[in-house]
């Protein structure tokens, strides 16, 4: 099990390993060192979220790249999957995003994209995080730190941010503009605060946005993909046709539909998997998902003829199974919807431009494309544990495993994970029945909670 990097990166606490100054210096050394074993002169592009610590961060890498042999380049506050379009399309060899996505201010974390744009492969963060890990040890010399320092905070230039805003505008069918359009824009005081608007007010939507003031301290808090009830209810009161939230690096979006209804990722892959496969763009007939994916897209893909393939939570999974069996459609429940014909990222603008694109195609509300998703009655707990021993050596919580696996058959399903960023075990019980959903829900936390709780 890695010590650094998790499902999304590295995530901590800024001053506390690992995002300490010294285990940020050699982050960024020893990536910028990797980078320049393979190229001269490689340029790294770093983008950055809202956060207080972000711009500190984003320091210490540019300067630990620097010291490695790598030319660090600021694109100032924008995007993880804004990042990793430019890194694949303007000639960077990764790219480094300062963002801890959806958790609160207080922590932080460092995602490297690589040169394809895709998040940097598992076998590379294991290469890379032995190197980092012993050097940490060791003390920064003051001539590394400061004989190479770059500046990030300088004034960056804006082309960043307008090539991939103009990117994401060429994602809708030529001549189609979005006048007539009202829609509500929850930014999360996150890295999406000054973009969607002008994006969607770019192309004759009339917008109104909340949660776009970031502070600092502000970001994901009670608002965005993790909370989109504000949203739900702001659409409503606006008379709006839909919104959109996104969290603080943006890779998400979460719907409101025009009665205030939610439609997360499950849903947003259902209304997509209809209309490219009505349009005969949906390859292979399979829609790849995680294990968290709800019974009931599973059920209604099938409806539809189509197949959901599973693999374990992460968009960067998700994608490495698109690329290995040929979808160009894929996501997570969570809100990360990759279109793979557009972009290799997980992009919440991107995938509600498509979504907007869709209903104007169909001339069909949201509601009318998602409303007959069954959802099936789903519980998340997330137990706090003192390690992350593997549930099979667990006697206890096995037991309790294989008799809810008996009990739900073939109409239910159970998920037992540990957190890639944080101390947590995740309990996932799905049912026909909340009563049944309840019951094992409390039975395996119970089991967890005696075997390893903190």
């Amino acid at each position: 099990m890695r010590t650094l990097f998790g499902t999304d990166g590295i995530r901590g606490i800024p001053g506390e390993f690992p995002l300490d100054h010294r285990t940020l210096h050699w982050i960024g050394r020893t990536l910028g060192e990797y980078l320049a074993s393979e190229e001269t002169t490689p340029r790294v592009l770093i983008g950055m979220d809202t956060r207080e610590s972000s711009p500190a961060i984003a320091q210490r890498i540019a300067e630990g790249l620097a010291s490695g042999g790598a030319e660090p380049v600021s694109a100032g506050v924008i995007t993880t999957p804004g990042v990793a379009w430019l890194t694949k399309n303007e000639g960077f060899s990764a790219g480094v995003v300062i963002s801890a996505s959806h958790n609160p201010y207080h922590d932080n974390g460092v995602k490297v994209i690589a040169r394809t744009g895709m998040k940097l492969a598992d076998e590379i963060e294991e290469q890379l995080e032995p190197d980092i890990l012993s050097r940490a040890g060791l003390d920064v010399s003051p001539d590394l730190i400061g004989a190479s320092a770059v500046e990030v905070e300088r004034p960056f230039e804006p082309r960043y941010a307008e090539d991939y805003l103009n990117f994401l505008r060429s994602r809708l069918p030529g001549g189609v503009f979005l006048r007539g359009l009202k829609i509500v824009l929850d930014c999360a005081h996150g890295a999406a605060s000054a973009l969607a608007p002008r994006l969607f007010s770019s192309l004759g939507a009339e917008v109104i946005a909340i949660a776009h003031e970031p502070n600092g301290r502000n970001i994901n808090d009670g608002c965005g993909a993790l909370h989109p009830e504000k949203l739900a209810a702001k659409v409503v009161e606006a008379g709006a046709q839909l919104g959109v939230a996104f969290d603080g690096d943006a890779d998400r979006a979460i719907f409101a539909d025009r009665r205030g209804n939610i439609v997360n990722g499950d849903g947003t892959l259902l209304v997509a998997a209809r209309r490219m496969k009505a349009r005969g763009e949906l390859k292979g007939r399979v829609v790849v998902g995680t294990v968290m994916a709800n019974l009931g897209l599973e059920r209604a893909l099938e409806r539809e003829g189509l197949k959901l393939k599973r693999t374990p939570v992460g968009d960067k999974y998700v994608l490495e199974e698109m690329l290995r069996c040929g979808a160009n459609l894929g996501g997570e429940q969570a809100g990360h919807i990759i279109f793979l014909d557009d972009s290799t990222a997980g992009d919440g603008m991107l995938t509600a431009l498509k979504i907007v694109g869709m209903m104007l195609g169909a001339n069909r509300a949201l509601d009318e494309m998602a409303g007959d998703l069954k959802i099936f009655p789903q519980k998340l707990v997330n137990v706090r544990v003192r390690e992350k021993k593997p549930f099979e050596q667990l006697p206890a919580v096995s037991r309790v495993l294989k008799e809810a696996e008996a009990a739900l058959e073939q109409s239910g399903r159970v998920v037992l994970r540990y957190s890639g960023t944080e101390g947590l075990a995740r309990v996932m019980v799905e049912a026909e029945t909340q009563e049944l959903v309840d019951r094992w829900t409390a039975a395996l936390t119970a089991a967890i909670e005696s075997a390893l709780g903190a």
